[in-house]
């Protein structure tokens, strides 16, 4: 029931008597205080910078508006904006109420005077020569050639890859090439026969090609490998209109993860045994292709008694170069720093002690090739497709041209992603959150990996492949290249060109640009400068194009590096690196 209520006369009265005393100054409405604005934290990241970098200043307030002087910069909370002071500047947040109260707080960012580091390029000087040799990938068995041929064809010519190594990895102790089949249930594509690996990926990408003979089985998979099959498979390989440059006895046998029927498996006696006499892999594989080059592999292990050592002195005379391979990070121990700043260097070391076992036993000169190389040893996470092993990547070409070696093939090309397994910790700098071996996207083949882009799209570590493809020029001879200053976030290569004279300059610090004087000496400018860079920023807009990473799956746009043209330049001539970068400048 609606109640209803009726005034009486008298009531109306009093009721309007009181509504006319409001008008003495008394207000009918009372006016709310807005509450006090306040401010949580405000902080500049990194507090200390060189002169030319930048600094991100972020606050946390509420209850007002925030404005950072000096410059009048609009805040909003939890946002960071960008500042580049020239000299040490404290910044003031404001955060006014809409009463005008208002609250500040300081944050100073600390300019220092930028370091200058100087390279010196010895133009008289003479390395050794360089070669595209270590422009390779490994592809394998389990992938489709023939469904994917355009595309792999394609990626491989655009990053510049000539070299390839087959079957691929631990497999190939399994892998039979006559059947294309494997021991121990092991899987291989049906379109992945030998005849389809060179008639549809080697022959059109115009590819070296580098085997892998199956030393742990035999093909009725109850015994160590043939040597017979192996002279078979390079007999093979002519017939098909291609001279296998290097063929390998085995993977990595002196793993216990590797598949071996020997009687006494992972043995260097056994390993050495198989390599020699006029029934071993040596001689067969040579009698059937005299110039194909047969190696041994050896892990840089240098102990007395071990791997390296027995294999070395016991298989004398009988090898044309050494195979190591290398991943230098434990899954789930990945370090950006590790792997941007020492890794690269780290494997210069191990070559170094290869070089130091070859002396020993009197083959000082032999070949060295690096057969295998990535970053974590297994399941790889958000690293292997981050700016982070890009410039790992290119710091091991830089480093291998240096030293002379003959041969490179990264594991590997296509066909291996491992999704969201391996370590996609915040603690690693990257935008996706996935992990994958192979440095060109599958496309949508592979679901696991949805941010890779379409089919053939180049991973950092691909474009540093594209990059370092305009230093290795056969013919060529690396450069001394020497450097003061900043000697931990700046690298330095160098190489004559057919143009004139390539540099490969990184800049490893992940924050910082890092400015850089190159000299070459006895010349005093240059007809024309061109610079071809790929950096965090780029790789950052992989994640997403507007710059916000990341990307909606399907949009990525994994952007390409930029090629700067200087003109003519005088000489000394003066570059800024950016954070995080790598830098082929080709100086004519």
């Amino acid at each position: 029931m609606k109640r209803v209520l009726v005034l009486t006369p008298l009531a109306m009265a009093l009721s309007l008597g009181l509504a006319g005393l409001t008008g003495c100054g008394t207000s009918s409405a009372s006016t709310e205080t807005p509450p006090p604005p306040s401010i949580s934290s405000f902080s500049g990241n990194p507090t200390s910078i060189t002169d030319g970098s930048s600094a991100t200043l972020t606050g946390v307030f509420a209850n007002g508006t925030g404005v950072i002087t000096p410059g009048n910069l609009t805040a909003s909370t939890g946002v960071g904006v960008t500042v580049s002071p020239s000299t040490t500047t404290t910044y003031t947040l404001t955060v006014t109420n809409a009463s005008g109260a208002a609250v500040t707080r300081m944050a100073t960012v600390t300019v220092t005077g930028s370091v200058v580091t100087s390279v010196t390029i010895d133009l008289a000087s003479n390395g050794p020569g360089v070669t595209d040799k270590l422009l390779g990938m490994n592809i394998a068995v389990w992938y489709d050639l023939v469904s994917n041929q355009t595309a792999i064809v394609d990626a491989f010519k655009a990053a510049g890859i000539t070299q390839v190594r087959w079957p691929g990895g631990s497999d190939s102790d399994l892998y039979h090439w006559a059947t294309n089949t494997l021991c121990a249930n092991g899987y291989a594509d049906g379109n992945d026969t030998f005849s389809n690996f060179v008639n549809d990926i080697a022959v059109p990408a115009n590819l070296d090609v580098a085997l892998t003979a199956n030393y742990g089985s035999n093909g009725t998979c109850n015994g160590g490998g043939e040597p017979s099959e192996a002279a078979a498979w390079v007999t093979a390989a002519l017939a098909d209109g291609i001279t296998p440059s290097h063929i390998t006895v085995g993977n990595e046998e002196y793993g216990s993860w590797e598949y071996d029927l020997h009687t006494t498996p992972h043995d260097p006696i056994t390993y050495a045994d198989a390599v020699l006499g006029s029934t071993g892999y040596y001689q067969s594989i040579k009698t059937a292709s005299p110039n194909t080059l047969v190696g041994v592999v050896v892990d840089a292990d240098n102990a007395t008694g071990g791997w390296d050592n027995t294999v070395l002195a016991n298989a004398k005379g009988a090898y044309d170069f050494v195979e190591y391979h290398y991943y230098p990070e434990t899954p789930g121990q990945e370090s950006d720093t590790f792997l941007v700043q020492q890794a690269a260097q780290e494997l210069t070391t191990n070559i170094n002690t290869i070089r130091a076992e070859l002396a020993k036993w009197g083959t000082p000169d032999t070949p060295i090739y690096v057969g295998e190389i990535g970053g974590a040893y297994s399941n790889p996470g958000k690293q292997s497709w981050s700016i982070t092993q890009g410039l790992y990547a290119g710091q091991v070409l830089g480093e291998m041209m240096d030293e002379g070696v003959s041969r490179l093939t990264w594991w590997i090309g296509f066909g291996n992603c491992n999704g969201t397994s391996g370590n996609d910790s915040t603690s690693l700098y990257g935008w996706q959150d996935f992990g994958a071996y192979n440095v060109f996207s599958d496309g949508s083949e592979d679901a696991t990996c949805p941010g890779a882009g379409p089919l053939g799209t180049m991973s950092p570590t691909a474009r540093a492949f594209q990059l370092f493809s305009q230093m290795a020029v056969n013919g060529q001879t690396v450069l001394t290249a020497t450097l003061a200053g900043d000697t931990t976030d700046v690298r330095a290569y160098a190489a004559t060109n057919p143009k004139g004279t390539a540099l490969l300059l990184f800049n490893d610090n992940e924050t910082t640009s890092q400015q850089v004087v190159v000299t070459l000496t006895g010349k005093s400018s240059s007809s024309s400068v061109n610079v071809v860079t790929y950096d965090k920023g780029i790789y950052d807009l992989s994640g997403s194009p507007s710059g916000n990473p990341p990307d909606p799956s399907g949009t990525s746009t994994w952007a390409s590096p930029i090629t700067t043209s200087l003109g003519a330049q005088n000489l000394p001539l003066a570059l800024t690196l950016t954070p995080w970068s790598m830098n082929v400048v080709i100086i004519q």
